[in-house]
């Protein structure tokens, strides 16, 4: 389509603008009739002005091809490419510029090699980005389904998905473009949707970090992976909105006011806690536990603080009494009675008691500081080789790329004191230092204690 096309398209979008306005100084002069008029004007100008750009960027692009060397337009222009060129003048990202070039290429008319003219790639999307009826980013959305599935389908299927595509997008808005494109590839391609599956679920990651006292988590899983997980958290923010609705006076003081979002993270945390302490735990969930540790004189006097397992921030007393009410947490109170902690050579393995007492020293991996879960508990003398014993002095908490970090690279491990005063110590080889100086390790290394 020419450029004439899209400046008539342009001009008649700015005189029904025009037309709204004729009357009001500013949209608040505009009554409900009018400020329906003006949305649908101003979207059918920014759709039209859309197309425009992505023509105008996907010449500068051909203008300024590779080949083309110094003389290319963006080079002359002081820029590295034409992305750069377009995002810098139009105050768009990099992304949206490439994405504009990706749209203009796809709907600009073409010629052969005898230059003979072509239709553009995708006609049906060229004309209704030129009238104003969809904008880039649907069109954008389109053209990336069309390319990933035109060698998986005939050409007059093709042509007649196309030309449904860019109807269809012309009555939605881009989230529901994004939807549209996805049900459509699953009935344009459906032998693509288990390896689409199974490609989605090997980028599942779930990372948590503490910053500035908090505890962040960043999540991205598969539709499939992720439903119970969205299921579970509407629910629970269905039935918070469904008490607020039967609460006799909703704005007494201790009302409910949390948002959506605070619901969700207190959802989740409910959840999870259920999880922990229900009898028929999952498999997933089997031996998950969460350690909260407290000093026994802080616990029965209510000040001083707590800890929690893999979690470097403290908790307050009040926070340990709540936890210790839920299901599925263990509080360890220090300075008690306990079982015995060392056993000899009469059992090969540590204890769930001696292993909180290796947390409680070690913090988790004594070396590195991954947290209790992803450990082990290691005798620093083997058991069969050295004939060690399953002491806690003779303990130690590594993660296993420590673990064979140590053996392998000539590490040594000794313990010092015991109870409160115990610290494990890790001594480099001499290639790493001559001097074999020791180095503290464990939850140590984070105390002011001498």
């Amino acid at each position: 389509m020419s450029t004439t096309t899209h400046l008539d398209a342009l001009h008649e979008a700015v005189s029904r603008l025009d037309g709204v306005w004729a009357d009001a100084g500013h949209a608040g002069d505009l009554d409900r009739a009018g400020l329906v008029t003006a949305n649908d004007a101003l979207g059918r100008l920014h759709r039209v002005v859309d197309g425009l750009e992505a023509e105008v960027a996907a010449r500068i692009a051909y203008e300024s091809r590779r080949e083309l060397g110094a003389e290319s337009l963006a080079k002359e222009q002081g820029f590295r490419n034409a992305a750069q060129f377009v995002a810098t003048v139009t105050g768009r990202s990099a992304g949206d510029a490439s994405r504009l070039v990706k749209v203009g290429e796809a709907t600009a008319p073409r010629s052969d090699l005898l230059g003979a003219p072509l239709p553009a790639k995708y006609p049906a999307v060229q004309a209704a980005l030129t009238a104003g009826r969809i904008g880039t980013p649907a069109a954008g959305l389109i053209i990336d389904l069309l390319d990933r599935v035109r060698l998986k389908i005939d050409t007059d299927r093709l042509g007649q998905a196309e030309a449904l595509l860019a109807r269809k997008a012309a009555e939605l808005s881009l989230n529901e473009v994004r939807t549209l494109t996805t049900r459509a590839e699953a009935f344009l391609d459906p032998d693509g949707v288990a390896p689409r599956e199974e490609a989605a679920r090997a980028q599942n990651s779930l990372v948590m970090y503490e910053r500035d006292g908090r505890l962040h988590l960043d999540g991205d899983v598969d539709v499939a992976t992720g439903a119970p997980i969205k299921a579970a958290l509407e629910g629970y923010v269905t039935a918070v909105f469904a008490a607020r609705a039967n609460t006799l006076d909703p704005d007494a003081p201790d009302a409910d006011r949390r948002t959506v979002a605070q619901i969700q993270a207190d959802g989740l945390a409910e959840l999870c806690a259920h999880g922990l302490g229900c009898d028929n735990n999952a498999p997933a969930l089997a031996g998950a536990t969460v350690i909260v540790r407290v000093a026994l004189d802080d616990l029965t006097t209510g000040t001083g603080y707590a800890t929690i397992d893999g979690i470097d921030q403290p908790i307050c007393i009040g926070t340990v009494r709540r936890m210790a009410a839920s299901g599925g947490v263990i509080p360890a109170v220090l300075g008690t009675d306990s079982e015995p902690l060392d056993w000899g050579r009469e059992k090969r393995l540590f204890t769930r008691t001696q292993r909180l007492a290796l947390v409680e020293r070690d913090g988790g991996c004594a070396m590195c500081t991954l947290p209790p879960s992803m450990t082990r508990a290691h005798h620093i003398n083997w058991w069969h080789r050295d004939h060690g014993t399953t002491d806690l002095n003779n303990g130690v908490l590594l993660c296993e790329n420590c673990h064979h970090r140590i053996h392998d690279n000539g590490w040594d491990i000794r313990t010092t004191g015991t109870g409160a005063a115990a610290r494990v110590w890790f001594i480099p080889p001499p290639h790493v230092d001559p001097t074999r100086t020791p180095r503290l390790g464990g939850t140590a290394r984070y105390t002011l204690a001498a």
